[in-house]
């Protein structure tokens, strides 16, 4: 099984010359090593057609690039940069892999690029959303979801990256999993999974597992 991911920039300023990075987590590597999951790198808008030929889904990572607001049709924020443009890389491969009805798995940035694709928005800024490693906090989950094959609980403990959200949501999905301050955590239509956290920081095999288990295998 062969499974498409975004690499992410970085720029670490101390590395010169070779401080500038695409990379992906550790934690998606050995998740996916564990399941039999060939990780296939994508970096670039070229030949994203074989791209989708060659795998079997995608996972769609976090990123600590905004998305700009010009694509849901706001104004930047004042104080708000957004200096590096991933969107129309994130949005080109969720087009290709929704149109082969190939399944998408979304994380924290990446829900918030399926949202924005198929026409919801997002909050540019929201408070007490950024906890530090060893903090959670509470959400309720929806039955009938994919969430709730995963944990089979109504109230899950997660962690939190971020500080923006999505808003309005794209229309056909469903906010399957709801903080206790009302933001969205994560978001289903057929397919096509958005989670606000982050499982593979808590080596959540089993999320991954059924994520392939239900939409692949």
């Amino acid at each position: 099984m062969v499974l498409a991911i975004i690499e992410r920039q970085e720029d670490i300023q101390s590395k010169a010359p070779f401080n500038e990075r695409y990379y992906v987590t550790k934690n998606f590597k050995n998740i996916c090593d564990k399941l039999d999951v060939l990780l296939f790198p994508v970096v670039s808008m070229n030949n994203l057609d074989k791209v989708v030929s060659i795998c079997d889904g995608l996972i769609l990572t976090g990123n600590h690039n905004d998305i700009n607001p010009k694509y849901y049709d706001e104004k930047p924020l004042a104080g708000l940069e957004y200096k590096v443009d991933d969107y129309p890389l994130d949005s080109k491969l969720i087009e290709l892999f929704s149109s082969a009805n190939k399944p998408i798995i979304g994380i924290c940035g990446g829900m918030q690029a399926i949202n924005v694709y198929f026409g919801g928005s997002l909050h540019q800024d929201i408070p007490n959303h950024r906890l530090n490693n060893n903090n959670t906090h509470t959400a309720s989950v929806e039955k009938n979801s994919f969430i709730y094959d995963v944990f089979r609980k109504n109230k899950i403990k997660i962690n939190s990256h971020h500080h923006q959200a999505v808003n309005r949501v794209a229309s056909g999905f469903d906010v399957t999993a709801l903080s206790d301050d009302g933001i969205a955590e994560a978001i289903e239509k057929d397919n096509i999974i958005g989670v606000q956290w982050h499982p593979e920081l808590e080596n959540n095999i089993k999320f991954f597992e059924c994520f392939v288990n239900k939409f692949i295998k």
